[in-house]
């Protein structure tokens, strides 16, 4: 392990530390808008305007500057590469298949890249992974199971979920999990001492309400408290205030359908989204230049202009759900698309420039290839696990889960991608592809433990 650990370790820090000599931190369109919030923040919340959520506002206010925000993501990238080692060396024993996961995580230039970007990703990253390691310890050792660590996993889950929106679930999904896996567990260890399944308690196993509670307290208290200043401030009930702009990235598409009611709503936007196709090629990203001119139109202040375009883009995705159906099974395949943001400028080695280009080109079709074979292979294994719940036995590919950890945490990995691939796509439809890069290195994982499961099935074939 200890062999594996440094070999991990090290490359990781090499390549931050490569990246502090000879790249620098770069802003995107995005970026001024969370320091604005930022400066915000720094004054109690005052004026702010509720277009993002606060994570990650807060974590600029804490960092204070670009450049430490900048070594924060870094050290907080490199952390997440010492988790996702710990995860995948737990689930197989294997410390050489955790130095696989963890290298294959900092080799990633979409990864790596992104630690440089102003933006909510890498630190979403972190959170999303740190909450995985942490529901990997409760599955993995039942003593470890206590109020604290059930608070500190309802934490981690709450503030992913303040950094980026998507992971709204997240606060619900290891407390189904936890409660499936104390039910399973239990009726798997009845059945093997040969005990009636009704059996209802185990100690070190059952999911007690106190670890419900546990749990919920900061979800609560922090996904309320942000939920309740979002309507005292701009009286509606949700995470941002931006949902009309957002839900107009999918009905833009068909806007001519607005009724005459709107007109003035309509022809406006209508006028910028044709402007834009012809400048880009989609409409994507057109309601941001439209969003003055349409507010001056109709009387609309910012906010009342988005909950506007929420009640029209609702009727229009109700009037024409194919046209919306088109516009989301679109959006969830960009989603796939495994994009590597970074900047040539920001390089001080220009002639490193054509290397990294070729090493990107190189990379992303390999991506794209995994992120494919996480589709293909995770809806073999839901397949053959209806099929077997429908035929009453054990699925194939569940007697050679031999780990009952091993094939929990895999459902929870499964469950985790495909809600947030088919969230993303519903509730936007702009930069996709940006918004797997949370989840790029649990899609690896994935595919890495099917890998993994196939061939101790081939061997067992072969003995």
């Amino acid at each position: 392990m200890t062999f594996w650990l440094v070999i991990v370790a090290g490359i990781a820090l090499l390549e931050r530390s490569l990246l502090i000599l000879f790249y620098q931190p770069v802003a995107y369109s995005d970026t001024p808008s969370y320091r604005r919030l930022a400066n915000t923040v720094l004054q109690g919340f005052a004026n702010y305007d509720g277009t993002r959520t606060p994570g990650y506002p807060v974590f600029l206010a804490l960092t204070g500057t670009d450049q430490r925000a900048w070594m924060g993501q870094l050290l907080l990238g490199f952390i997440t590469t010492l988790l996702l080692f710990f995860i995948a060396w737990k689930l197989t024993g294997l410390p050489w298949f955790g130095g696989v996961i963890a290298l294959l995580h900092s080799l990633n230039l979409g990864q790596l890249f992104f630690e440089s970007n102003l933006l909510t990703e890498s630190i979403s990253t972190f959170f999303l992974i740190l909450t995985m390691a942490g529901t990997l310890v409760w599955l993995r050792y039942p003593k470890s199971r206590t109020i604290w660590l059930s608070f500190l996993l309802g934490l981690g889950s709450a503030i992913t979920l303040l950094i980026r929106p998507l992971f709204i679930y997240l606060p619900v999904l290891p407390l189904v999990f936890f409660w499936l896996d104390s039910k399973l567990s239990l009726r798997g260890r009845n059945q093997a001492n040969g005990e009636d399944e009704e059996v209802q308690t185990v100690s070190h196993i059952h999911f007690s309400w106190r670890f419900t509670i546990a749990f919920l307290v900061p979800v609560v208290l922090l996904f309320g408290s942000w939920v309740t200043f979002i309507h005292k401030q701009f009286h509606e009930w949700a995470l941002t205030t931006m949902t009309g702009y957002h839900l107009v990235q999918h009905t833009g598409n068909f806007f001519e359908y607005v009724p005459d009611e709107y007109a003035s709503i309509r022809d406006t936007y209508i006028k910028y989204r044709d402007a834009h196709i012809a400048q880009f090629g989609t409409q994507t990203n057109a309601i941001w230049d439209a969003i003055p001119e349409m507010s001056k139109v109709s009387g609309y202040s910012f906010y009342a202009l988005s909950r506007v375009l929420t009640r029209i883009s609702i009727q229009l995705i109700e009037h024409h759900p194919i046209l919306f159906l088109k516009s989301a099974i679109y959006g969830w395949w960009m989603f796939w698309r495994a994009p590597v943001y970074w900047s040539a400028d920001a390089l001080k080695l220009q002639t490193a420039v054509p290397v990294i280009k070729t090493a990107v080109q190189i990379q992303r079709p390999l991506i794209i290839l995994v992120n494919l074979a996480f589709i293909i292979t995770s809806l073999f294994f839901v397949f053959t696990e209806l099929v077997a719940l429908i035929r009453r036995k054990p699925a194939l590919l569940t007697a050679r889960f031999n780990d009952h950890t091993l094939y929990s945490f895999a459902w929870i990995l499964l469950v985790n991608i495909w809600i947030a691939s088919i969230l993303q796509t519903l509730l936007d439809h702009g930069d996709n592809p940006r918004f797997l890069v949370p989840l790029q290195s649990l899609v690896v994982l994935w595919v890495g433990i099917f890998g993994y499961i196939m061939i101790l099935s081939l061997k067992k074939r072969s003995l």
